[in-house]
């Protein structure tokens, strides 16, 4: 039984840790970490343009050396197996930072590379990056033809059909792969080959065939003399592309559109003094996270994005959460830094919503341009907890962001991040895509946040907040669970959709909420939490499955306690012994710690490790839990 006391004291220390952490400025922001793929790209950019400093280099080197797995392969998340493009970048840009070929650690890797497939079986991202300093022939990479730039928004494989994270991607691709330029290396890649023959075309009557065939006259076409038409789409592109840079340098606050639009733009002619690619190659340095105490020395390493306005609505909410007062200076502080992040400007999103005024939230400090249905929900959800002192300024801020949520919802009921009715498989057909995710469907932890926020709001009855249900529904596993597209994964998608659910009304004694109950006890693991491998994105072995983590035993429970699982003190022992997991490992500080990732990029390709999230969650579920035993 837990013991009361012991509940509250660890309550008020996570809440000591976390205002601590607070910015002066009122937001939280913990490190986003990836994979070495960020690095070496970034080393590799910085060979394109000429900019490379060499004790920045050795640092970024060092970072990813210490990443090597004891196979020679680099993985794409922490315990996790290699992963071939990620090994392969590593290599190459190891070999850029002056690691002979030989070295103990490059002929492991070099021969883990060549037993899974060689180089040739490398991702297309990176082929095109190699194709950049001449270890792989363009001829070899699949096309992405300016011209497309003038498909309209209600053609097929327009611009707008893909994701906002991919459509800003292939955009500047266009050029780079129309321009191919080549900045040689003075080494070649032949330990990593196999010299494999290229896989063979998907049959003819196939849509994958069909595009691997255009894709060879889209090519040919590619290399006809320059005509006007080519010019005039790689201008469009470009002003397209600059018209998206945000205040920060940046492109949607994430590494892949960054990196390659200054990379197009330089191709365009555009000067490095050019102020577009100044301030584009200034705010990327502010990325880096310093280690100033690595095995070999200092090293650092490359945030792929920063999510401060993510962070901070999580930490308010987990604050009012632990009973916190809603006027507390933390809480008022960060209440007021949301507030003035609010996004009002015009964004791609209104090519599918052209009336639906501006007022969501994004994820990054300035992203202006992409604002996601997602982070609203959340920062509703935390901000209407707030006794903010200008009551009228934040229910207007409030009601204007529910409109605006509620107008991206999608024609089948659910809610995608980014954008409403962008599930056009065909995108996803060509040979550019084998990289995962290219589109923004609806997906359960979105709809269920949205669900959610919509309840809570006293809107349950409303149009939207009934298909959202219904959705929700229609889209549980057979096993009971719910599949997480933004977290990691059947935990997270269930924590997110049974507290949804119960909070729209549907009863605890439904039959969807006992089978997720019944899916979350039969995962729960011999020391009282709860975890599941990114593993189980690919392989269905690992669905539930993995070494127990705060953040997702925090899950869990919050699911739990929404379905009513608490009940009468010491009732429940799922519960109990979750909560005691959370107890026995939090650290004297109050924080948590956590070194597996439990967020998700694109599924079974690119995983995130929120810093924030081994701090919030777990602190979210004992606040709740002690206020349901009326220890608040």
């Amino acid at each position: 039984m837990v013991d009361p006391a012991g509940l509250r004291a660890a309550v008020d220390a996570a809440v000591v840790h976390l205002k601590s952490r607070q910015h002066a400025d009122g937001w939280w922001k913990g490190e986003l970490a990836t994979n070495v793929t960020m690095d070496a790209e970034d080393m590799l950019l910085r060979h394109v343009l000429d900019i490379v400093v060499p004790a920045d280099q050795e640092r970024s080197a060092r970072w990813i050396r210490s990443q090597q797995n004891a196979d020679g392969s680099w993985a794409d998340f922490p315990g996790g197996p290699g992963t071939l493009s990620t090994t392969v970048e590593a290599w190459v840009a190891l070999r850029l930072a002056g690691d002979p070929e030989d070295a103990a650690h490059m002929v492991a890797a070099a021969e883990w590379v060549r037993g899974h497939g060689g180089l040739e079986r490398a991702r297309v991202f990176t082929h095109m990056w190699l194709s950049l300093v001449g270890l792989w022939k363009w001829d070899d990479c699949p096309t992405l033809p300016p011209e497309m730039m003038f498909l309209p928004s209600w053609a097929p494989l327009n611009i707008y059909n893909w994701g906002c994270w991919a459509r800003q991607t292939i955009v500047p691709l266009t050029i780079v792969s129309a321009k191919r330029p080549v900045v040689p290396v003075s080494f070649d890649a032949e330990p990593l080959r196999t010299h494999a023959r290229p896989e063979r075309f998907g049959p003819l009557w196939s849509i994958a065939g069909i595009f691997q065939r255009l894709d060879v006259g889209v090519r040919l076409f590619g290399k006809l003399p320059a005509n006007p038409l080519r010019k005039l789409a790689m201008r469009q592109a470009a002003e397209w592309i600059l018209a998206r840079q945000e205040a920060d340098g940046g492109w949607g606050g994430i590494q892949p559109p960054w990196v390659y639009s200054v990379l197009a733009l330089w191709q365009m002619g555009y000067s490095l003094d050019h102020p577009a690619i100044k301030a584009a190659l200034a705010g990327l340095d502010t990325f880096f996270v310093e280690v100033p105490d690595g095995p070999e020395g200092p090293m650092r390493w490359l945030e792929a994005c920063q999510s401060p306005v993510w962070d901070t609505g999580l930490s308010l909410a987990a604050l009012l959460e632990s009973g916190v007062a809603p006027d507390d200076p933390a809480v008022l502080k960060a209440a007021d830094w949301l507030l003035a992040e609010q996004v009002t400007a015009d964004g791609d999103w209104q090519v599918q919503r052209p009336d639906l005024p501006s007022a969501g939230w994004s994820f990054e400090f300035q992203n202006d341009v992409y604002p996601d249905t997602d982070d609203t929900a959340e920062m509703i959800l935390a901000l209407r907890g707030v006794d903010h002192p200008d009551k009228a300024r934040l229910r207007a801020a409030l009601d204007a962001a529910i409109t605006w949520t509620a107008g991206m919802q999608s024609k089948d009921g659910g809610w995608g991040a980014f954008d409403a009715d962008n599930g056009h498989e065909l995108a996803t057909k060509l040979p550019f895509c084998d990289f995962g995710n290219v589109i923004d469907p609806p997906s359960a932890d979105v709809t269920a946040h949205v669900v959610e926020m919509l309840a809570v709001e006293g809107r349950a009855d409303s149009t939207e907040c009934r298909r959202g249900v219904a959705w929700l529904l229609a889209h549980q596993e057979a096993d009971g669970s719910w599949f997480g597209r933004w977290g990691a994964n059947h935990l997270y998608g269930t924590g997110a959709a049974v507290p949804a659910l119960v909070e729209a009304g549907l009863p605890t004694d439904h039959a969807a909420i006992r089978a997720a109950v019944a899916w979350l006890e039969e995962h729960q693991n011999a020391d009282g939490g709860w975890g599941e491998d990114l593993r189980s994105y690919h392989d269905k072995a690992w669905v539930g499955r993995g070494a127990s983590t705060p953040s997702q035993t925090a899950w869990a429970l919050l699911a739990l306690l929404a379905a009513g699982e608490d009940g009468p003190q010491g009732s429940n022992l799922v519960v109990e012994r979750g909560i005691g997991y959370l107890l026995d490992t939090q650290r004297p500080d109050g924080g948590w710690d956590e070194e597996l990732y439990t967020g998700t990029g694109f599924p079974g390709y690119f995983y995130i490790g929120y810093e924030m999230y081994r701090q919030v969650f777990p602190m979210w579920a004992l606040g709740r839990y002690a206020r349901r035993r009326g220890l608040s």
